[in-house]
């Protein structure tokens, strides 16, 4: 055996030659070791979505760090400890203070069972302190990065949270007080339910024959004036006999279906929109098939989002539109803008301004999505998008689940299963489970080059429809809207668009979430509330803008009309839902929203 040297942190460690005195053991060079043949032997075979590899990695991190273990083991040891005083001081029927307490979204031990009975909250209290310790450790883990911490704790924490008592029917006194209380009838709709759940494939979190969309979803009135093979454009009737004269285009995304923004008609921004004399289009995507395998983003931007603006502007004859892009929606209409900038010259962009709702534009951090990005992972997804054509919808719907499984799955399963309940109407839920495909070309390269290599933010690294794009040179102004607790656009990092774009710059951080912090309509009393802000320097950060943004209670959608109205023209007389030049191809919501 021929003798190596490898430089490691700033010193040499020799591996075995065969003379005893050839060897020096080395541990950070031994993970390191490790870390190579696991990801070389394991990853993106058996484990193509790197479940095992950050946990193992882990393993052997504390391992070669014994004084940083012994800590956390002495930490846990403390905890156990105080379990043990809280247990003999239950026993003996004496009042005794949890020691350990659920986070507060935790609801999986609201009962009262749970904190009522000596043997359940002891259930519970172990449960807790060995799911809170090893959470703190893979998060505190010496050696790692950040990254592969946090992979390392979320995929344990899936298997805490599978593993909880309140999932299992002799583990959960709620669920044998039901069974007893209605003599075995919560088991058997239980029983129901699950094979319901089986036959649909999914857990589901509400009856999907609760909901017909056109019927009592996406009621909105309005037509479709134009169709290819992507997608749909709507305009919608308006309400107010005089509109602002330059109209506002809607870019939705494609991974979730348009009804979203006209859900029930008091959730429904389109009516707002219209009630405020806008005059409005969307876009309604094609669901892909196998067919559309080949379809790239080129073609969604040149055949989709340009197409939308360029129909609106011939439809309304006004030479400029306002444009909103959602989620995904708004990530295709920032690289439109940067796009248009280069093909048009600044001064001839057919868009006014801009609006982003939830948007990412720097995948630097995208979020709890990030356990999904890396190459091996991609490498799996896209060569079974290969196989296929298109990523199914539902195999989307259910990685999103999982980066909250305690309210997205969990909680369905045991009132769902173990209590026997229906699931109760709940219409973004049914919009939830209303899954799409994505066609493999388009959906690999966005997942390859924004996502894993985030060349987004890179001056001209793309190449979009014939250009080199480069955020920087947007000048037109920009309204953006995140949400504080939104995990799927981290909020922050949704912020890092105000750094790269040149027009003057409004940010709005909403509170609640993804779907919520925008469909947020103006009600009294307000429910939730946005902090505001104007951006003046490209250098400003989010903790800047949090520090100095104006709190206002209620929804952020009057400050934003505010922003956008006197920017929309004059008002002129409200034209015809179809023309014909622009006919009635179907009513809305259109064709496309419900093929399946």
């Amino acid at each position: 055996m021929t003798k190596e040297t490898t430089t490691g942190t700033g010193r040499q460690t020799r591996a075995r030659t065969g003379h005893p005195g050839d060897f020096t053991f080395d541990p950070e060079q031994l993970v390191k070791q490790n870390f190579r043949e696991f990801h070389e032997g394991v990853e993106g075979s058996i484990d193509p979505l790197g479940m095992s590899a950050p946990i193992v990695h882990a393993q052997l991190a504390w391992l070669v760090h014994p004084q940083e273990l012994a800590e956390r083991c002495a930490h846990l040891s403390s905890d156990l400890w105080q379990l043990q005083l809280h247990t003999m001081r239950r026993m003996a029927g004496m009042e005794s203070e949890d020691p350990i307490r659920p986070h507060p979204d935790d609801k999986r031990f609201a009962d009262p069972v749970w904190t009522d009975s000596a043997s359940w909250d002891l259930a519970k209290e172990w449960y807790l302190a060995f799911t809170h310790n090893m959470q703190d450790m893979l998060y505190d883990t010496p050696g790692l990065n950040g990254k592969e911490r946090r992979r390392a704790a979320f995929w344990w924490r899936k298997w805490l949270n599978a593993v909880a008592p309140t999932n299992f029917l002799l583990t959960n006194p709620v669920a044998m007080r039901k069974a007893i209380d209605t003599k075995g009838e919560s088991l058997r709709k239980g029983f129901e339910n699950f094979m319901a759940d089986m036959q649909a494939g999914m857990v589901r979190m509400t009856d999907p024959n609760d909901f017909k969309v056109g019927v009592n979803l996406a009621t909105t009135p309005g037509a479709v004036i134009f169709r290819n093979r992507l997608l749909e454009i709507i305009h919608y009737t308006p309400t107010q006999p005089k509109v602002h004269a330059e109209p506002l285009v809607i870019v939705t995304p494609w991974i979730n279906k348009f009804y979203i923004l006209d859900l029930v008609p008091k959730k429904s921004m389109i009516r707002f929109l219209l009630d405020q004399g806008l005059d409005v289009f969307i876009t309604s995507w094609k669901n892909p098939t196998e067919d559309m395998r080949d379809c790239t983003f080129d073609d969604y931007l040149t055949e989709g989002v340009s197409t939308a603006i360029e129909t609106v502007r011939k439809f309304t004859g006004s030479d400029k539109v306002h444009a909103v892009g959602y989620c995904i929606g708004g990530t295709a209409l920032s690289i439109y803008m940067a796009w248009a900038n280069k093909h048009y010259g600044k001064e001839k962009v057919p868009v006014s301004d801009f609006t982003l709702f939830t948007t990412l534009t720097d995948f630097h951090k995208p979020g709890d999505i990030e356990v999904f990005i890396d190459e091996a992972s991609i490498r799996y997804i896209t060569d079974n998008m290969a196989r296929k054509g298109y990523l199914d919808g539902t195999e989307m719907a259910s990685a999103f689940r999982l980066l909250r499984s305690n309210s997205l799955i969990w909680t369905y399963v045991v009132h769902g299963w173990l209590y026997g309940e229906t699931p109760a109407p709940f219409d973004v839920l049914y919009w939830n489970m209303d899954s799409t495909r994505m066609p493999y070309a388009m959906h690999s390269w966005y997942l390859r080059e924004l996502y894993l290599h985030n060349k987004l933010i890179r001056n001209d690294a793309l190449t979009i429809a014939g250009e080199p794009i480069s955020l920087e040179r947007i000048v037109q102004p920009l309204y953006a809207v995140a949400a504080i607790d939104d995990h799927i656009a981290p909020w922050a990092q949704t912020y890092r668009i105000n750094n790269h774009v040149l027009g003057s710059k409004r940010y709005v951080l909403s509170s609640s979430g993804h779907i919520l912090g925008i469909v947020n309509p103006v009600v009294d009393p307000p429910k939730r509330k946005f902090w505001v802000s104007d951006v003046k320097h490209r250098s400003e950060t989010a903790e800047y803008f949090r520090e100095h943004a104006t709190e206002t209670a209620g929804s952020w959608w009057p400050d934003w009309m505010a922003w956008l109205k006197p920017r929309a023209g004059e008002l002129v007389a409200a034209r015809p839902t179809a023309t014909k030049t622009f006919p009635e191809l179907a009513p809305a919501p259109g064709t496309y929203v419900v093929e399946p």
